[in-house]
């Protein structure tokens, strides 16, 4: 089995697609899909389907929508041409006491793949090796296909499940653009940093990182005036002023003069710039240089 759920949900049992085309159904098999290979109740599928207000009827629907999803994989098993593997779609949509498991039968999954080559990256970057780290955190972020469960619809879990996946893939992406920082790609990062800002208007770690990255190209006065938006946006906003770390950041920038500009690019950004308003706020930017 195939599993793929940072993006459009994607799940294939012989290289066949099992995903259902009703709703209902895609998001059950998604909640199952996250926690493949683990049982889940079947109360909490009733709760994500109905947002913890199921009505009496709640586990013959759930049984019903099971019994959709192995018709799939029925199909897909027979198409495949799997059947010495798995005997049957029950032997790969498992019932258990209380519940229901997704055998994903030691299958690749992308959740997986992303999380193992990010942990290698931030262990890259522990050791300062800053080139395997930016190869690493990239291959891991090259995993997303959208965000996550895009085609789905959210209950309450897959919700929360879906913005701490959101924060991981931030955080991820903060410290490749350290890295690349640090292997002095200020240059090349501008096009993506200025993307990334204007998507993610309170979060300091970014912005420190494009202030950095155009003072380090020379362009000082681009520098201060990002700063100047992220303060203004945040004043309005939220009500509170940028953090200590990127206060400071701005006045190393304002201090350091034009004609320092190209000099400064092996400095150090004070730390404590990361603090981001808002839900973003989880990326961390400490030293970059």
């Amino acid at each position: 089995m195939e599993i793929r759920v940072l993006g459009t949900l994607d799940v294939r049992v012989g290289g066949v697609s099992v995903v259902p085309s009703a709703p209902k159904p895609r998001q059950v098999l998604g909640l199952l899909a996250l926690r493949a290979d683990q049982v889940v109740p079947a109360g909490a599928l009733a709760d994500e389907l109905w947002s913890g207000r199921p009505p009496r009827s709640a586990r013959t629907t759930v049984q019903t929508y099971v019994l959709q999803l192995r018709e799939l994989i029925d199909r897909a098993l027979t198409a495949a041409g799997a059947g010495r593997e798995a005997s049957s779609a029950k032997d790969v949509l498992v019932t258990s006491p209380g519940g229901y498991l997704l055998n994903s039968g030691g299958g690749p999954t992308d959740l997986g793949e992303f999380e193992r080559l990010a942990g290698t990256g931030y262990r890259a970057m522990d050791g300062e090796d800053h080139p395997a780290a930016a190869r690493l955190l990239g291959e891991a972020l090259a995993l997303w296909r959208g965000p996550a469960f895009a085609d789905v619809p959210v209950g309450g879990q897959l919700a929360v499940e879906a913005r701490r996946l959101e924060e991981t893939r931030l955080c991820a992406l903060d410290q490749r653009i350290e890295a690349d920082l640090r292997l002095g790609r200020h240059r090349v990062l501008l096009a993506e940093l200025t993307v990334l800002v204007d998507r993610y208007r309170t979060h300091e770690s970014l912005h420190g990182q494009y202030m950095l990255a155009l003072h380090r190209s020379g362009r000082r006065g681009e520098a201060l005036e990002a700063y100047q938006r992220l303060r203004n946006t945040l004043v309005r906003e939220l009500g509170m002023e940028p953090s200590a770390g990127l206060r400071r950041l701005q006045r190393s920038i304002l201090l350091a003069g034009p004609e320092h500009a190209a000099e400064r690019s092996a400095e150090r950004v004070p730390a404590g710039v990361g603090a981001a308003a808002g839900p973003q706020g989880a990326a961390r930017f400490s030293r970059v240089g």
